[in-house]
């Protein structure tokens, strides 16, 4: 019994890992470069598989973009260089994160303008209850009138 949870929890760990699309054909001969491609994969942006890298997406265009970024590389551009390539093709989209730029202002302002408004909504909402005027205190002429209504009432 023991060993099937062993068991169970080691297929669990091993689901949970991050699967790499990329094929063997992709990988290039130098390790080095091979480094410098998986490493600048991880941060580029599948443009059909919103929010996956083109390391980890198995699209096609991501493949496509895997060894186009792998040519640029063997071609002798830095990573700075093979990025701009890319950037300057694709638009800021492509990267996983996008510098903060006028052109992205929103994106990186926007989850903070979302919170702010719900935090405003939640206070709103908790927000003690308006009770409006308060009511004036019973005189004795006005108990005289409720006791005489209410034993008007019971005696009829």
């Amino acid at each position: 019994m023991r060993w099937s949870r062993a068991l169970v929890l080691s297929l669990a760990l091993l689901a949970a890992a991050p699967a790499h699309a990329v094929e063997a054909s992709e990988i290039l001969a130098d390790p080095a470069l091979e480094a410098r491609a998986r490493d600048l994969s991880t941060g580029l942006r599948c443009l059909v598989c919103r929010n996956q890298s083109i390391d980890d997406s198995n699209a096609e265009l991501a493949r496509d973009l895997r060894v186009l970024l792998r040519e640029r590389l063997v071609a002798g551009d830095t990573d700075e260089e093979a990025m701009a390539f890319l950037v300057e093709r694709y638009g800021n989209f492509i990267l996983l994160k996008p510098p903060f730029q006028a052109t992205t202002v929103l994106l990186w302002i926007g989850p903070l303008l979302i919170l702010a408004a719900a935090g405003l909504g939640f206070r709103a909402f908790w927000r003690e209850p308006n009770t409006g005027p308060s009511l004036p205190e019973m005189t004795d002429e006005d108990r005289a009138l409720v006791a005489q209504a209410l034993t008007t009432k019971e005696t009829s």
